[in-house]
């Protein structure tokens, strides 16, 4: 193990902690009523830049990030035991440079490659019976207010690149592990949704400079509001706050903890009954004495198909 210097340890935590709350997604629609049976597949491209806030005993100035990824999603929706169901699979390549001056020297770090992927098993208990696609439109007409709640699971997968001798890594070389609670109400044009999630971590027994880095829980709250202008037309916006995962390195507490607020505005249009686009704006805050000020410019586009489309287009019928 080599014992790091308390502004050598301080840098690290820092950056640590973009990889231990990066993914603090703000995104309305993860207890969405969605057909049984159905498949998504997104993708999406998303533009980030921030400022790293320092401790100034660093003696870093001017330090930045610039961060371009590109992500894929899939979805499969089912009954399970009477209630409606979907697991997602996410992953993302990414290309980030950080800059910015020590003791007055320029320096760049430069990576590109896998983010850690991601699997979320969601189930709806309340509020979102299970209903195939060719019923879908007539049950939702036939109830314009609609109360849901469910739980979630997501596990995010220490598959990312991860290097022990880099200060600055895309992947976490840990699992994340975060069971989630949701409650969606939906009435007429309007739905309301709040999500609250505790992120759970395990150990980095590869940290740099031959460290263990542990971190404690952090917690989230988020809401959103959406709104349908049209049939085809809707926007969003959306609120969270993060507080926790203090780190501990070699046995040795930190005074790290992170504090973020999350704030978003995005507009959706179908193109088509199974095609739709995103537009998004997503900015972080940090709050703690310490952390990262993101702003990030999002596109996405997911299309779905139930499996009777594909029984029909086969000629297998029901």
């Amino acid at each position: 193990m080599v014992l790091l210097r308390p502004p050598l340890l301080a840098l690290l935590l820092v950056f640590a902690s973009a990889a231990t709350t990066r993914a603090q997604e703000l995104e309305p629609g993860r207890w969405n009523h969605l057909p049984i049976n159905t498949n998504f597949i997104g993708v999406g491209y998303a533009y980030a830049e921030g400022d790293l806030s320092l401790d100034p005993v660093l003696q870093i100035e001017d330090a930045t990030v610039q961060i371009h990824t590109v992500a894929l999603r899939t979805i499969r929706t089912f009954d399970l035991l009477g209630f409606s169901a979907r697991v997602d699979l996410s992953g993302a390549w990414q290309d980030g440079t950080w800059k910015g001056s020590l003791a007055g020297t320029p320096a760049r770090v430069h990576r590109k490659g896998w983010a850690d992927p991601a699997v979320r098993f969601t189930l709806n208990l309340y509020g979102a019976p299970p209903v195939e696609a060719r019923h879908f439109a007539a049950y939702k007409a036939e109830h314009d207010s609609q109360t849901i709640v469910g739980v979630g699971i997501s596990v995010q997968v220490p598959l990312g690149e991860y290097f022990d001798d880099k200060l600055i890594n895309l992947g976490t070389n840990r699992f994340t592990i975060r069971p989630q609670l949701g409650v969606v109400h939906e009435r007429g044009n309007w739905k309301l949704e709040f999500t609250g999630s505790t992120w759970i971590y395990t150990d980095n027994d590869d940290f740099f400079g031959d460290n263990k880095l542990a971190n404690e829980p952090f917690y989230t709250i988020q809401g959103h509001a959406q709104y349908h202008l049209l049939p085809t037309l809707w926007a969003a916006a959306g609120l969270a706050y993060g507080n926790g995962a203090r780190s501990t390195v070699s046995g040795d507490r930190k005074d790290d903890r992170k504090e973020n607020l999350v704030y978003s505005a995005s507009v959706g249009y179908s193109l088509t009954r199974t095609l739709g686009i995103k537009v998004g704006y997503l900015g972080t805050s940090g709050l703690a004495r310490t952390g990262i000020d993101f702003d990030s410019v999002i596109v996405s586009a997911t299309f779905f198909w139930p499996d009777s489309l594909v029984r029909a287009a086969l000629g297998l019928g029901e």
